[in-house]
């Protein structure tokens, strides 16, 4: 079973200890620009605080820019082959989600391995932001989310042979029978 790691902005604190580890885990360093996961923070407003990580993809773009093959689908994974890469970076460019870093003392881009299938940014997540789920369950939170913003609703407008008209739900815990 597929398995892909997913960002729950709502509960990212921007602590970034999600970042030092994934540096310390691959490089040896404390530094988070060498990391494959980045949290990503707007501020003042609206406060965002959203970790960006690799989709990987089942078609995916950064490889199909690669001109000599350096990335590749597996049964899992994006996976990256550092001996065939020529730093051209055409994967940073192509990522639609901006998961494929560049870092100067590097000769390759920066991409999400996985850990070899027990990702270390989601085991040292504080709040639980980060998790390395089944595929299946990726949309699960947006439906729920969905969920409760439309039980939630008071009214809604729409226009219908072009007129506009309103429906009215009852206030949860007015109903009247």
């Amino acid at each position: 079973m597929a398995r892909k790691l997913a960002a729950v902005p709502e509960l990212c604190s921007g602590c970034r200890i999600c970042e030092l580890t994934c540096a310390i885990e691959h490089f040896g360093v404390n530094n988070p620009k060498k990391s494959a996961v980045r949290v990503l923070v707007t501020y003042p407003h609206p406060v965002v605080r959203l970790p960006i990580v690799c989709s990987q993809c089942k078609l995916p773009l950064c490889a199909e820019a690669c001109p000599v093959g350096a990335l590749r689908r597996t049964q899992t994974m994006v996976e990256q082959d550092h001996t065939h890469c020529i730093s051209c970076m055409k994967c940073v460019e192509a990522c639609p989600f901006g998961a494929i870093f560049a870092h100067g003392d590097l000769e390759y881009p920066i991409k999400c391995d996985l850990c070899g299938g027990q990702p270390k940014c989601v085991e040292t997540c504080p709040k639980g932001a980060l998790r390395f789920i089944p595929e299946q369950a990726l949309g699960e939170s947006k439906r729920m989310n969905n969920i409760l913003t439309y039980t939630h609703m008071k009214e809604i407008e729409f226009t219908e042979k072009g007129e506009q008209r309103i429906i009215r739900y009852a206030e949860i815990g007015h109903e009247e029978l």
